[in-house]
């Protein structure tokens, strides 16, 4: 299986956990898959603190290519899933 393949494969997973991970969880895993489909943030600084909160977090990973971020997103997803897969 190609890395994109199974990085379509995890976030599909990801996206049908109960009960949802925690906050800083969420936050970790949405700044990664951002950082591996759209690439360095590309849009100005929202208002709002959970946009903020979700702005901040992809802005973290700002420099990451993004097929290392397709594979850190999965190892993190793996680490999580016997917790709410």
């Amino acid at each position: 299986m190609s890395l994109d393949q199974e990085f379509q494969q995890v976030s599909e997973s990801v996206r049908n956990w109960k009960p949802k991970p925690s906050d800083s969880e969420n936050l970790a895993l949405y700044s990664l898959y951002k950082q591996a489909t759209v690439g360095d943030v590309n849009i100005p600084a929202p208002s709002g603190l959970v946009e903020g909160a979700k702005f901040k977090a992809w802005t973290g990973r700002k420099g990451i290519s993004q097929e290392d971020a397709k594979k850190q997103y999965i190892d993190l997803a793996k680490q999580l899933q016997s917790k709410y897969g």
